[in-house]
Parts: structure tokens; C-alpha cells; sequence
């Protein structure tokens, strides 16, 4: 891990610009579905999809059609749009988790999407046994806010501390499900050496060369959401 790149601010503002051409990216959806349905198919357990910051729970709705078509139980988090209180989302959805993991009678994956990520990455530290696996894209590991185009946003927030918890604790307490971290460096919207996780034994790192918006309906990134949720529940 010592041989990652750390990042030295927010992406460029060539980056951020570039998050305008975003919509493209779901043009490329139907030239893909040959290879997207091919991937192998899920065996029904839970997956529970996380927005990111200020996003709808609606933005990951076509993922999780694409997910259920290949038979996964792809379920939305349940507390609609991502306001940014992190560690009340931490809390609500760690609840939430257990009652779900209850009912379904094993453990759930966790699907995140930039700040949407950074919840998956703390629910799964609190509660491995009811977490099979993570996946996240575009989300920041270190850093918070300052390596963030919306870096002034952040400041305002109220629990700002729990970034800096969240650090400390990947050092004394890594997570310890198997996890896989989608990056881009076209992302105008968090520096991708942000999303490095450099704490998490065997965190695996997949470069997509997707905008940060345009991820939701990236087709290499929806692949490799599906190709990681389909494989054994066995940890890393």
C-alpha cells in the first residue's frame, strides 16, 4: 500500500468542467448490454444501494434493476435523498442493516457511491458479520472534504469530525470485509488518488474511466458492481 499516490487537493478545474459531459455516459448503456448480461448471475442475496451526497435514493434506481435482473435482491437504503449527516446515516442505516440481515437470513452487500461509500465503508467496520461485501466508486478514503471540488459545502457540515474518526479508525480498527474501490481519473469531482484505500488489507482497486456523476450509469462500473456481487461470500 506504501506505493499508492496521495492526493494534494481537489481535482483541477479542467476535471470539473469535464463532470459536464456526464450524461454521456448513459449512452453507452445499450451498446453495452451484450457484455453486461453475460456477467455471472447473483445468487439472491441482499444488496443495499447508498447515494452520494446531496443525490436522490432515485439516482441509483437503474442499478438496481440492472442488479435484480441478474438476481440480486437490490434494494435502496430507505431514507431517500443523502443530506450529509454522516454519522446519522452511519447509525440509521447500521440499524436498518441488522433488521434487513434479520429477516433475509444472511448477510447483505453494500453498495456506495461517494459519500454514499464512506457509510457503507463505517457500516461494514461496525458490523462484518452482517456485511458480505463493499463496493464503492468514487468515494473519498482520506482526506473528507479538503480533496473535493465541493470542498466549501463540507465545511458547513456538522459532523465534519467523523471524517477524521473515520481516518483514525481505518488505522486502529481496518475494515475486514472484502472490499473494492472503483476510482477515475477524469473524476472533477474527488481526486482520485482520494479514493485509494491504503488501510484495508486485500482492498482491491479498479480504475473506470468514467466522470464522477456520470458513474450512476456507467457501464464498467455497473460490470464490475455485478461481477464483485456475484463471487463468494468468503472473506478476503
Amino acid at each position: 500500500m506504501d506505493g499508492l499516490p496521495a492526493p494534494v487537493g481537489p481535482p483541477s478545474g479542467r476535471l470539473q468542467v469535464g463532470e459536464l459531459t456526464s450524461p454521456l455516459a448513459a449512452t453507452r448503456l445499450a451498446a453495452a448490454t451484450p457484455r453486461l448480461l453475460a456477467v455471472p448471475r447473483g445468487d439472491g442475496h441482499l444488496v443495499i444501494d447508498i447515494p452520494g451526497w446531496r443525490a436522490p435514493e432515485l439516482t441509483g434506481a437503474p442499478l438496481r434493476a440492472y442488479l435484480r435482473r441478474l438476481g440480486h435482491d437490490a434494494r435502496g437504503w430507505g431514507f431517500g435523498t443523502n443530506l450529509g449527516d454522516t454519522g446519522a446515516d452511519i447509525d440509521r442505516l447500521s440499524a436498518r442493516l441488522l433488521e434487513l440481515v434479520e429477516q433475509t437470513g444472511g448477510p447483505a452487500s453494500l453498495v456506495g457511491w461517494s459519500l454514499g461509500g464512506v457509510i457503507a465503508r463505517e457500516v461494514a467496520r461496525r458490523h462484518p458479520d452482517a456485511v458480505r461485501r463493499v463496493v464503492t466508486y468514487g468515494t473519498p478514503v482520506v482526506g473528507g472534504p479538503t480533496f473535493t471540488s465541493a470542498a466549501r459545502s463540507f465545511e458547513a457540515a456538522p459532523d465534519r469530525e467523523g471524517w477524521k474518526l473515520a481516518e483514525r479508525l481505518d488505522a486502529e480498527s481496518p475494515i475486514s470485509v472484502p472490499l473494492t474501490a472503483m476510482y477515475s481519473r477524469r473524476d472533477g469531482v474527488v481526486a482520485w488518488q482520494a479514493c485509494l484505500d491504503r488501510r484495508t488489507r486485500g482492498a482491491e482497486h479498479v480504475e473506470v474511466r468514467s466522470t464522477h456523476v456520470g458513474m450512476g450509469v456507467d457501464p464498467d462500473v455497473w460490470q464490475v458492481v455485478a461481477d464483485r456481487l456475484a463471487r463468494s461470500a468468503a472473506r478476503a
